[in-house]
Formats: C-alpha cells, sequence, structure tokens
C-alpha cells in the first residue's frame, strides 16, 4: 500500500502554542513515512517570532515546505493530497483534500462561537483537540439559529463531527544554564505571554501582597507582549516597570526577575530543575492544555494552580478509590463571564465565562508551597512519575498517527485514478 500524501496547513515555525501544536503532528507524521507522505503549507500565528534552531526536525520541516512550494507551484498543485490536516482555530477551517481533520487548541472558556460550529461542519470530517476541556466545550456548545437562505429555525445547532483528543508528549531536555543569578533562594517560576487571559497583573501583584516583607522570595517572570524582539523586551520591561509603580509599595523587598527572548528546551529545563525554584505559578483564566505546567510538572517543579480547564488532564492522579485528584497547591476560583473588555468576537464570545482565582486563596497556595515544602515535593515527585508513564513521547506520537490515519478505500481511489486518466486523453 502506497503511503497516503496528507498537506499539513500550520504555523509549523512560530514559537506559538498553535507551532508547537503543529511541530507535534509533523513529528508523528515523520515517524511513520510508511502511512504518510508530508507535504506542509507553513503559515505566521500573530506576530510571534519564528525558531531558529538546527534541530533534526526543524531542518526537515524547512525541507518540507521546500518541497511543497516546489509541488504546488505558480499553477496550484501537482498532486492531489488524500488528506489535509490544519492546524489553527475552527474558523480557519478549509476543504483541501477529499478527507479534511482540523487540529485545534479550541477554546479556553465555556462556549464556542457559532462561526466555528458553521465552519466546521462545512469543512473538516474529524477534529482533534488537546484536552478534554476542550473536547467537552466543542462537543457541548449548541445554539438555536435561522438559517439565513430558508428562514428555517434550527435548535441544537452544533458541531457533528467526531471530536478526539490527543495530548502533548513528554519531551525531555539536558538543561542549559541561562545567565542570569538569582539573589533569592525562594524562588517562583511564571511563564505566560502578558495578555488578559493570562492573569498576570494578578498573579504578580498577589505574589507581592503576600512576600512583600521577605528579601530572600522572588517571582522569575519568562514573559513578552507580543515577540521575542528587542523592541518588545523594552515595552514589556517598561510596562512592568509601570506596574510595579502603580502597585504603590515602595517598601517591597521580594524580588520581580524578568526574562524575556527566545529559551531553548535545556533553558527552560535548567529554570524548572534550578534548585532555588519552589513552584511554577498559573493562576489564567483558562488554559486549553497548559504547556507551561505539563512542562513543569513532568520535570518534577511542585504547581500554584487553579483545578479548572485544560490541566485537569495531567495534574490530577487517580488515589486509592479511584477518584482524581489534584496534586497542586490548589488556587479557589469562581466560574463567571468574561469581562466585556476581554470579549474577542469570533475566538471569545461575549456571553462565555472562564476563571477567576481568588486572591486569598492564591496568596495561601503560595505561602504552603514554602510552608508545607516537603509535601508538595512529594506531590510533585508523584505527578512526575504518572506524567511520563501516560503521556510518553512515543504513546503520544502513536496516538496521534492513530487518530490520522485511516486506510484509504482503495475501490474509489482506483476509480479516481481512472478519471483523471480519461481526462487527460
Amino acid at each position: 500500500m502506497q503511503p497516503q500524501t496528507i498537506i499539513v496547513k500550520g504555523p509549523a515555525l512560530s514559537r506559538s502554542g498553535y507551532g508547537e501544536q503543529t511541530r507535534f503532528a509533523l513529528e508523528a507524521l515523520r515517524s511513520r513515512p510508511d502511512l504518510f507522505d508530508v507535504y506542509i503549507i507553513n503559515i505566521g500565528w500573530g506576530r510571534t517570532g519564528h525558531i531558529t534552531d538546527n534541530s533534526d526536525l526543524t531542518v526537515w520541516i524547512r525541507h518540507t515546505i521546500h518541497k511543497t512550494l516546489q509541488a504546488i507551484g505558480p499553477g496550484g498543485p501537482s498532486f492531489r493530497p488524500d488528506l489535509s490536516l490544519q492546524v489553527t482555530i475552527p474558523s480557519e477551517f478549509e476543504k483541501i483534500a477529499p478527507v479534511n481533520i482540523g487540529y485545534t487548541a479550541a477554546v479556553e472558556t465555556t462556549k464556542i462561537s457559532a462561526d466555528w460550529i458553521a465552519r466546521s461542519r462545512d469543512t473538516v470530517d474529524k477534529i482533534l483537540t488537546i484536552s478534554e476541556h476542550s473536547k467537552r466545550v466543542l462537543e457541548h456548545t449548541t445554539y438555536d439559529i435561522e438559517n439565513p437562505e430558508t428562514g428555517q429555525r434550527i435548535e441544537g445547532f452544533r458541531i457533528e463531527c467526531p471530536v478526539e483528543v490527543v495530548s502533548y508528549p513528554v519531551r525531555e531536555s539536558e538543561p542549559e544554564p541561562l545567565d542570569i543569578e538569582f539573589s533569592t533562594t525562594k524562588n517562583f517560576l511564571a511563564l505566560s505571554q502578558w495578555g488578559p487571559r493570562k492573569n498576570l497583573e494578578n498573579t504578580i501583584s498577589g505574589f507581592i501582597q503576600e512576600f512583600h516583607n521577605d528579601e530572600d522570595v522572588g517571582l522569575v517572570l519568562k514573559t513578552n507582549l507580543m515577540s521575542d524582539s528587542l523592541i518588545d523586551r523594552h515595552h514589556t520591561a517598561k510596562r512592568l516597570e509601570n506596574f510595579l509603580k502603580a502597585l504603590n509599595m515602595p517598601d517591597r523587598k521580594c524580588k520581580i526577575y524578568l526574562l524575556h527572548g527566545e529559551l531553548t528546551p535545556g533553558n527552560l529545563t535548567w529554570l524548572y530543575r534550578h534548585p532555588t525554584m519552589k513552584a511554577l505559578v498559573n493562576i489564567a483564566h483558562g488554559e486549553g492544555f497548559g504547556l507551561p505546567l505539563f512542562e513543569a510538572a513532568y520535570n518534577g517543579l511542585p504547581l500554584v494552580t487553579i483545578t479548572w480547564g485544560g490541566q485537569l488532564d495531567f495534574i490530577t492522579k487517580k488515589n486509592k478509590k479511584g477518584k482524581r485528584v489534584p496534586r497542586v497547591s490548589r488556587v479557589d476560583y469562581d466560574i463567571a463571564p468574561v469581562h466585556e473588555n476581554h470579549v474577542w468576537e469570533g475566538v471569545i464570545e461575549k456571553d462565555s465565562m472562564w476563571a477567576y482565582a481568588k486572591l486569598a486563596s492564591y496568596k495561601r497556595a503560595l505561602r504552603e508551597i514554602l510552608t508545607k515544602e516537603t509535601h508538595y515535593k512529594k506531590e510533585a515527585e508523584v505527578l512526575k512519575n504518572h506524567i511520563h508513564a501516560e503521556f510518553g513521547k512515543d504513546k503520544m506520537l502513536e496516538s496521534f498517527v492513530d487518530a490520522i490515519h485511516t486506510p484509504p478505500d482503495e475501490d474509489v481511489r482506483e476509480w479516481l485514478d481512472k478519471i483523471e486518466e480519461m481526462q487527460a486523453l
């Protein structure tokens, strides 16, 4: 049997969550050359930067992009792909091949757009997503709408194609030290882009309120506004400076460290395993998955986070009674409507909801990381072993291949080939 020709459309070289998704998908497809002949349509993702490493996978991606450009040519595709894999939000799904699969992080709230539903129904045969939270929202969002052409009322308008979850894999890297020295011995780490959903202002202010009198505690903040550029570093540093001034706590003794710019996987491993690092902090309003939480957890770093959203897939482990229990320092939260200033039409709907971490609970969870350090180190070790067993790289690559591969109907393929031969005559 010949390999299926698959065209992957996604931000293959982007330093973004969707970039990570695309590269994971490509790594899985590349692992089975007997099943897939891969082509890549590379797209950008917002204003995020591009990866610059020369790893084996990155070199292969660049080569495959070049191969695709040659195959497509100025007159359009010179080959007929058997299927497409589109790594993006559902509003950008399209019909590219006889079989089309959407691969999306979906949404961090409680509801998807009606436009996403309409687009998915019109274009894709299957949707892959990254967490049970995203799957649940994709499957359960419904609308009562009116058909604009017929005026007929449609109740329970929803996605009808299959939705399947394939999680990220563990990726182990050797630590690569950064040129930075921490003057504090009790540090917390936060990694996120500075935007409304990530709730970074409350992350910083709650930390300072709890530890403002402790000169040996620090928050290591790896963030940016849009990209890893020097100009972005300038604007990020200025925003942080202005925010700290606005807090009006001139007697603050705890430290805030700003990290900006491209970090290698080894740099991140070094941060997660640094002897002064006590926990990773994430009180975002919602996560489709929560990749920094995942990476920190499989490196054995305790977590401070809410118990809602995509991270539930990996921060919980069954106890002796079979109940899934979060193995983190828990932050209580409320589920409430997204603030009108944060509505993003077509992506974050005005009547959707997400989580709001409770400040008092957040500060308690931070403090307990230090006062119950032995306990949370043990919890982190349990979680680390659990993730390595359940989310191992080979296991996840195989799961992705299984979710994509459907043996082609040879009779249909032969019939299409005959039609092409007749048209050529």
